[in-house]
C-alpha cells in the first residue's frame, strides 16, 4: 500500500508532464476506439449492401452446385423450404431463384448472359433490385413474357424499353429452351459485372421454358442482424427441411467481398500499430527523463536499503497508474463520441447521392462492441508497460555511490 500511495504522489511531481503523457495516451486511446468502431460499422453497412444486391445472407442449395452450376442440381421443394427459413428466428425474408446462362439476341447483336426466374413479390422483399431501374418497371406477375436487363447489357445489344429480346439455352432436360421477350425494364447496380450481364425474368416464366417442374437452384435469405449469420446457419441446417441441401453463407457466396475487407482491414491495423508506436515513444521519453531526474533520489534511497527491485515497482506503478487514466478517459470519451455517430451517422458528403441511387445508405454507422472498445486500449496498455519497463530496468544498474553524486 506504501509503494502504491509513493507512486502516486510521484505523478504529481511534475504534474504538467504527466497530464500531457495521459492526453496522448487518452488520444490514442479515442483514435483506436472510435476508427475500430467506424471501420467495423462500415464492413457492416458495405456487406449488407452487397449482399442486399445479389447472393444475399444465406442461399440454400443442391449439394454441389456452387462449386459446379449446372441445371439439373435443383432444390425440388422449394416452398418446404422457405417456410423453414421463415420460422426460423432472425431471418427476415427469403425468395426461390433460378439461374441458368443462355445466349440472348437482340435485333443486331448477341451476347452470353445470365438469366435468373425471381418471384418479383419475394424478391423485392430480400433484394434491392426493384429500387435501381432506371428506366421502365420492374417484373410484375400481371405482365409475363417480360424481363428487365443491365444498363450496360442494353447498350452493348443496342436494345431498349418494349423491344424483344430472343433468348436460347438450354432445359433442364437437356432439350433446347427458346423464346422471345420484351423489355419491361433497365437497372443499374452499379457493379459493372452485374450490370453488363444479368436478365431477370418471371420465375413461372423460368419454369416454363427451362422444364424446371416447380424447383429452383437457390432459396435466398437476407437476415436482420449481420452478426446472427453464423448462428442462423446452424440452427436451419439442422431442420430436417433442408436435409441433403447444402446452405451457404455470405462469405463462401462473396469470397471477394471477404478478402477486400480482410485487406482493409490489414491496412487500418498498420495504421493503428504506427499511432500506438508514437504513443510509445512518448512514454518513453517520459520515463527516461523520470529516471535520469531522479537518479540521486534513487541513489540516496538504495543507500539507506531500499531494494533496487523495489524502486523498479514504483516505477512500472507509476506508468500503469498513468496508462490506465489515460486508456479510462480515452475509452470513455471514444465511447460517447462513437455512440452519437453511431445514431446520427456520418455523411458521405457528395458521395451520399450517388450511393443512394444503389440503394445504399449515404451515412456510415460505427458499431461499438466489446472488441472495438478494449482491444485497442488493451493493446496500448501492453506496450506501454513494456516501454516503461525499458528505463526503469536501468535502476538496477545504479551504484549507489555514483547515483548519489548524479545532479
Amino acid at each position: 500500500m506504501g509503494d502504491l500511495k509513493l507512486a502516486w504522489r510521484n505523478i504529481w511531481r511534475h504534474t504538467r508532464r504527466s497530464i500531457l503523457t495521459m492526453m496522448a495516451i487518452g488520444f490514442a486511446s479515442l483514435l483506436l476506439v472510435f476508427m475500430l468502431s467506424f471501420q467495423f460499422g462500415s464492413y457492416e453497412g458495405m456487406i449488407d449492401a452487397s449482399v442486399r444486391l445479389s447472393t444475399g445472407h444465406l442461399q440454400v442449395q443442391a449439394q454441389g452446385y456452387h462449386d459446379k452450376p449446372e441445371m439439373r442440381k435443383v432444390v425440388k421443394n422449394p416452398r418446404k423450404v422457405m417456410d423453414a427459413l421463415s420460422r426460423t428466428p432472425g431471418v427476415e425474408a427469403c425468395t426461390a431463384r433460378c439461374q441458368t446462362f443462355v445466349l440472348a439476341s437482340s435485333e443486331d447483336r448477341t451476347r452470353g448472359v445470365m438469366i435468373m426466374g425471381v418471384d418479383p413479390e419475394t424478391e423485392s422483399r430480400v433484394l434491392k433490385t426493384s429500387s435501381l431501374i432506371r428506366q421502365g418497371e420492374y417484373l410484375s406477375s400481371d405482365d409475363p413474357n417480360t424481363v428487365i436487363i443491365g444498363a450496360l447489357l442494353a447498350e452493348r445489344l443496342k436494345i431498349g424499353l418494349g423491344e424483344e429480346l430472343t433468348i436460347l439455352g438450354q432445359a433442364r432436360d437437356g432439350s433446347i429452351a427458346a423464346t422471345v421477350m420484351t423489355v419491361r425494364g433497365i437497372f443499374k447496380s452499379g457493379i459493372d459485372e452485374v450490370d453488363r450481364s444479368t436478365v431477370q425474368m418471371l420465375l413461372t416464366d423460368f419454369d416454363q421454358l427451362f422444364g424446371m417442374d416447380g424447383a429452383v437452384h437457390a432459396v435466398v435469405a437476407v437476415v436482420h442482424k449481420l452478426t446472427e449469420v453464423g448462428e442462423i446457419k446452424n440452427t436451419v441446417m439442422q431442420d430436417d427441411a433442408l436435409k441433403g441441401l447444402a446452405v451457404l453463407d455470405w462469405m463462401e457466396l462473396s469470397p471477394g467481398l471477404k478478402q477486400s475487407i480482410q485487406m482493409d482491414l490489414v491496412s487500418g491495423i498498420i495504421m493503428y500499430v504506427i499511432l500506438i508506436i508514437v504513443v510509445a515513444f512518448s512514454i518513453m521519453n517520459t520515463f527516461l527523463m523520470a529516471v535520469f531526474e531522479r537518479t540521486r533520489e534513487f541513489g540516496v534511497m538504495m543507500a539507506i536499503g531500499v531494494k533496487p527491485l523495489r524502486l523498479v515497482k514504483i516505477i512500472l506503478m507509476e506508468s500503469m497508474f498513468m496508462t490506465g487514466l489515460g486508456l479510462l478517459f480515452g475509452m470513455i470519451l471514444g465511447a460517447l463520441l462513437t455512440q452519437y455517430f453511431a445514431g446520427a451517422g456520418i455523411s458521405m458528403g457528395g458521395a451520399a447521392d450517388l450511393m443512394a441511387q444503389y440503394g445504399i445508405s449515404g451515412r456510415m454507422y460505427p458499431r461499438l462492441s466489446l472488441i472495438t472498445l478494449f482491444s485497442g486500449p488493451i493493446l496500448i496498455g501492453v506496450v506501454t508497460f513494456f516501454t516503461a519497463l525499458l528505463p526503469a530496468l536501468r535502476i538496477p544498474r545504479l551504484k549507489p555511490a555514483n547515483a548519489m553524486k548524479a545532479v
